[in-house]
């Protein structure tokens, strides 16, 4: 694709972004323009305000050795490297992304973080993309390991949401895996603009450089095609048994498209079946190195698994049940490669509020 092709697609993609939010009047600053230095600017609740209209967060934000076992309220995030990253996911066994939302927390792979750790055995494939604009991982995981029904092909969690809050409320990312880091392990980025997908066995996250272009962070980590999923938000290749780490072109994102030489742009509708008129592209990846999960992973061994329940496993397929009060429809992620988590719209349950709340989105 040509750089001015490519520019086009990401002007799009950056107006099209905050279309449907709508501030809560109780909390109007958004999320993503909370900044707070790591560890010793961030407060203990960033979202705190019993007015607003979802209320306050559930967790906290000042994570440490203290708040570091299985039953952390931690809402403060990290994505750094294949053997350190962390997904949302619920607090209480047996959810739905649906219904909890706003409450997910973050479980990671290694500890230091003050968070819970995702049990040993729970990942099945891992693949993690450097741009340069944006890292992603995508793979395969038993989800009912992090609290998440067996059924559920769950959702988008971002730092956005209809009333700009978050999904979770309240959550922060960072990372020291950007360039723009120097290298420093010992120190943290904020990350603005991120999105993950979790459901059917399988997620994917997108975390961009917090020092690229607002537009290009905005484009990379689309947030409104909350039920297209994984392989049109984050195509990869990623398998299950295989654990790597790649360099990847950038991707097209989500929603764009160019057919006859002319740029289209896909809408994903409110509540009718999604049927994008395009296949998405997965852009191709290079030198990868291959790890064992065993070698990665070596901070989850004494997480013990707990029982999983029937049909818990984690496959390389997922298919397009619906969790919420809409259906997720087409398309149906039956593709043999890449992590397919599918986004399934509903309503967020708020009280009090005459506009819709776009499901984590």
């Amino acid at each position: 694709m040509s750089r001015s092709t490519l520019s086009v697609l990401l002007a799009i993609a950056a107006t099209s972004q905050f279309v449907l939010a709508q501030p809560d009047p109780a909390d109007p600053t958004p999320l993503v323009d909370k900044t707070y230095a790591y560890p010793s600017g961030i407060p203990y609740q960033v979202d705190y305000n019993t007015a607003a209209i979802r209320g306050p967060q559930v967790g906290y934000n000042i994570c440490n050795s203290t708040t570091q076992n299985q039953n952390s309220m931690c809402q403060t995030s990290m994505v750094n490297h294949i053997d350190d990253f962390c997904l949302w996911a619920p607090p209480i066994p047996n959810s739905t992304i649906g219904d909890t939302e706003q409450e997910e927390v973050a479980w990671c792979t290694k500890p230091g973080h003050g968070t819970r750790l995702i049990p040993n055995g729970a990942l099945k494939g891992v693949q993690y993309l450097v741009t340069s604009e944006y890292i992603q991982i995508a793979g395969f995981i038993d989800q009912t390991q992090v609290n998440m029904n067996a059924e559920d092909y769950g959702g988008e969690l971002d730092p956005h949401g209809a009333d700009l809050r978050g999904n979770p409320l309240g959550g922060l990312m960072y990372s020291n895996a950007f360039p723009s880091n120097g290298g420093n392990n010992d120190s943290y980025q904020q990350v603005i603009d991120w999105t993950n997908f979790m459901g059917g066995n399988a997620f994917c996250i997108t975390i961009c450089d917090p020092a690229s272009s607002s537009a290009n962070q905005s484009a990379y980590c689309q947030n409104i095609y909350d039920r297209m999923g994984c392989s049109y938000n984050m195509p990869n290749n990623a398998q299950n048994g295989t654990f790597e780490v790649c360099d990847s072109d950038l991707k097209i994102p989500a929603g764009l498209y160019v057919t006859g030489g002319v740029t289209m742009t896909y809408t994903q509708p409110d509540s009718a079946a999604v049927n994008p008129p395009y296949t998405a592209f997965t852009p191709a990846s290079s030198n990868c190195v291959t790890y064992a999960s065993a070698a990665l992973y070596t901070g989850l061994a004494t997480v013990t698994p707990t029982v999983a329940a029937s049909g818990s496993g984690a496959t390389a397929t997922a298919g397009a049940s619906s969790t919420g009060s809409k259906s997720a429809g087409s398309p149906s992620a039956t593709q043999s490669g890449g992590a397919v988590a599918l986004g399934v719209s509903t309503l967020a349950g708020v009280t009090g509020t005459l506009f819709a709340m776009i499901f984590l989105s």
